[in-house]
This record gives C-alpha cells, sequence and structure tokens, in this order.
C-alpha cells in the first residue's frame, strides 16, 4: 500500500535562500507514517496505547529539487522492508510530476522502557499484507 498526503509550505519552513530547509522534511515524513497507519487501520495512538513505539534508528533523504514556500507537495510513503522487530518505509517528495527528496526509515519496535521487543503478533500481521 503507498499512499500520498498533501503539504503546504509554510513560510516557517523556508530558510534564508527561500527554499524549505532540509531539517522541514523529516516531520512531513512523520506525517505520512503516522497516515500509513490510519488508513491501514492501527492508528499509532493504538499503538502507543500498547506499551510500543517505533522509534527512529535511522533516516536517509536525497534532496533533488528545492520545495519552496507557497508549494503543495505531496510525501508518499510505504512500508518496504519488514522483521519482527524492525520496520522500513520508503518515501518520495512530489511536487507535481517533479521529484523533490526521496529516502526511507528505519525503525525498532521498543516498549515503554525503550528496549527493543518483538512487533506483537496481531500488529505483524496487519502490516504483513501490505509488503511490495
Amino acid at each position: 500500500m503507498t499512499i500520498r498526503v498533501p503539504v503546504k509550505v509554510r513560510y516557517a519552513e523556508t530558510d534564508a535562500m527561500g527554499v524549505v530547509h532540509h531539517s522541514r522534511y523529516i516531520p512531513w515524513l512523520e506525517l505520512a507514517r503516522v497516515e500509513w497507519l490510519e488508513r491501514l487501520g492501527l492508528p499509532y495512538t493504538e499503538i502507543e496505547a500498547q506499551g510500543l513505539a517505533f522509534a527512529v534508528v535511522e533516516v536517509n533523504l536525497k534532496y533533488r529539487v528545492p520545495a519552496r514556500f507557497g508549494d503543495t507537495v505531496e510525501v508518499e510513503a510505504r512500508l518496504s522492508e519488514l522483521s519482527s522487530r524492525a520496520l522500513r518505509y520508503d518515501y518520495r517528495v512530489w511536487r507535481g510530476e517533479t521529484l523533490l527528496a526521496e529516502g526511507y526509515s528505519r525503525h525498532l519496535c521498543q516498549n515503554r522502557e525503550g528496549r527493543a521487543t518483538r512487533i506483537p503478533p496481531e500488529i505483524l500481521e496487519r502490516l504483513e499484507g501490505h509488503l511490495p
């Protein structure tokens, strides 16, 4: 399952050069990731209610073309890897037909104490059905 989430670029997200600052893309990826889970019928609040979190352990993003104030971009997200304790999402950021950035994030399932733990079978099963 691949989703796209629209984002209207705000002035506060731009730098002195008038383009979106590289650090502002990371919250957009999170927005798409959380929406991906929501559309799967697995709101992140339910994951947290079980005492779990998918902690970000790695983010990689390649910037190709800058986004600017006033642009509406779409952040595309899809689950690309899954194991008993970890997962990876791939992303692409588009403005129309123009690819602005692409990358991925890796996540480790953790309990309330911050220790790595297995993804519960019922969640793992739901996620498995949405791998490419």
